[in-house]
């Protein structure tokens, strides 16, 4: 787009990138607290996903920031990495990776993954980031306890400590979270949305609202149940220059030779990739304007970001639905609202940072447990398994290796079954089969399908096995485009033996082959 066009729609592009702010700044210090990273780091991520993914992106309406699907991968990184800093450098490679993956042109990635088992994984995906909100939303951060109460994803040790949580429960933590669920739950109501007043004010930022205001509440009345700062945001201090320093980790390049940071590089590039691709695709759906967004730029867009977040200490980003679509609701028509979004974001970090830390993470917490949820829903399960078992099947195998093992043995499981499926399909759907009565007499007619492969030999082999002898035989291959050389001497090898059979072969657009021994 040209820049004089850029900045033609301000009057509609600037008040949606406040309302995208308004999303977008609890979920970025949320995630950030799932991810088990500094909650700057997801300010940073924010900051940069509007601002530089969002000006060298060729989408009008999609917003970067960092995303609830990359929070398992993150957290399981970190601590197995052993620390930030080494993380950021697997951030940084991934953007590399996904840079290389734009000039490839791989923005075909996202077709090649079965719907069944993306929905898997972000079902997955969901339920683990509930089961990280536990500690937070019941507030057994409070006396130091919290670390002792965020199981990793298959640490059945950890999850079975739960039951000893009762001494360390904050009911003031408790108390927000109910109060927090119930406004999320309420905003959501469709005769609240038809107000048009309403969607001025997200719900997200409704409840990080009334965190606030009921903790002050238990200060003033009931102050064993106020919530302390280590139950509340805490963000670095920036009254300073060396406050502002503060605010950037930069990654550990010594360790560019661990495998283990190279497994994570990759993973984030391919995962982050994947659900770029896919919040892409989504958004132009909903675009008024019905605009295409070009993956391969996007590809390049995204992996600058994530160099650049990887160099100073931000969480990995995506394209993320939620706020495109608060975006396109907003009534934005270019990119500027997603960079001047970033902007808000930046500035509030200067402009109202002790707001900023009197945010209980209960409230966070609250958020992402609805996230967690619209991701894994009920009707989602309901409306996979009404598809049938070859879209079930992948889909619940997808969840259960997430949840049980770890993200990429999950989406392995879930494309094995649905390989196999495929396999099964393409095996039965080589051929149609008839049989009517000519001069000849009784004659069986074969045609082949659009493209045979070696897969097909087994059923086209047993289909004319069973051909009764004396028949004559048409093998029609005229609506073929692809017939594999295995396929051609299965017919080869009937034509020799029909003699013996008595059966009288046409062949139509069959070509001819040799076969060892014969000519």
């Amino acid at each position: 787009m040209h820049p004089k066009s850029m900045f033609s729609h301000l009057s509609s592009d600037l008040p949606a990138s406040l309302v995208v702010f308004l999303v977008a700044l609890p979920l970025c210090l949320g995630i950030a607290l799932a991810s088990g990273a500094p909650l700057f780091s997801g300010i940073i991520a924010g900051v940069i996903g509007g601002v530089v993914v969002g000006m060298l992106s060729g989408s009008h309406t999609s917003v970067s920031g960092p995303a609830a699907g990359l929070t398992v991968i993150v957290l399981n990184a970190i601590n197995e990495l052993g620390g930030f800093d080494i993380f950021l450098l697997a951030v940084f490679l991934a953007g590399l990776i996904q840079f290389l993956m734009g000039i490839l042109k791989a923005g075909v990635i996202g077709y090649y993954f079965p719907t069944s088992v993306i929905k898997g994984m972000l079902a997955g995906i969901g339920i683990i980031l509930i089961i990280k909100q536990i500690p937070y939303s019941l507030g057994l951060s409070h006396g130091g306890s919290l670390t002792e109460y965020i199981p990793l994803i298959n640490d059945w040790e950890k999850i079975n400590d739960l039951q000893h949580i009762g001494q360390d429960l904050s009911w003031g933590a408790i108390i927000i979270t109910v109060v927090s669920l119930g406004v999320l739950v309420l905003w959501d109501k469709p005769y609240l949305k038809r107000v048009s007043y309403i969607k001025l004010f997200p719900g997200p930022l409704i409840v990080v609202v009334l965190g606030i205001l009921i903790n002050h509440l238990f200060k003033i009345f009931e102050p064993s149940m106020y919530l302390e700062a280590s139950d509340r945001v805490i963000l670095p201090d920036v009254d300073s220059w060396k406050g502002f320093k503060g605010l950037f980790t930069f990654p550990d390049f010594s360790e560019i030779l661990n495998a283990e940071v190279w497994i994570a590089a990759i993973t984030i590039g391919i995962i982050a990739s994947l659900e770029t691709l896919l919040s892409l695709e989504a958004a132009d759906k909903i675009d008024p304007y019905k605009r295409i967004s070009p993956p391969n730029k996007e590809l390049l867009a995204q992996g600058t970001g994530n160099m650049v977040n990887g160099l100073i200490g931000g969480l990995p980003v995506t394209a993320v639905i939620v706020r495109s679509s608060a975006n396109i609701n907003a009534g934005a028509k270019t990119k500027m609202s997603a960079i001047f979004h970033g902007i808000l974001l930046f500035g509030s970090v200067f402009l109202i940072p002790g707001i900023l830390d009197m945010i209980p993470l209960a409230s966070l917490a609250a958020i992402l447990l609805q996230v967690g949820y619209k991701l894994a829903r009920f009707s989602l399960f309901k409306s996979q398994a009404r598809l049938g078992w070859d879209q079930f099947l992948p889909f619940i195998l997808t969840i259960l290796g997430i949840v049980v093992f770890d993200l990429l043995i999950g989406i392995g499981m879930g494309m094995a079954v649905a390989i196999v499926y495929i396999l099964l399909r393409n095996f039965q759907n080589s051929h149609f089969k008839e049989t009517y009565i000519k001069e000849k007499g009784e004659t069986v007619k074969i045609t082949l399908s659009e493209e045979v492969s070696f897969l097909n030999k087994g059923t086209l082999i047993k289909a004319l096995d069973e051909i009764p002898d004396g028949k004559h035989v048409i093998i029609d291959g005229s609506k073929a485009k692809v017939i594999d050389y295995d396929v051609l001497e299965v017919i080869e090898n009937f034509k020799t033996n029909a003699s013996s059979r008595n059966i009288d072969v046409e062949t139509i657009k069959i070509p001819g082959v040799k076969i060892d021994g014969l000519h």
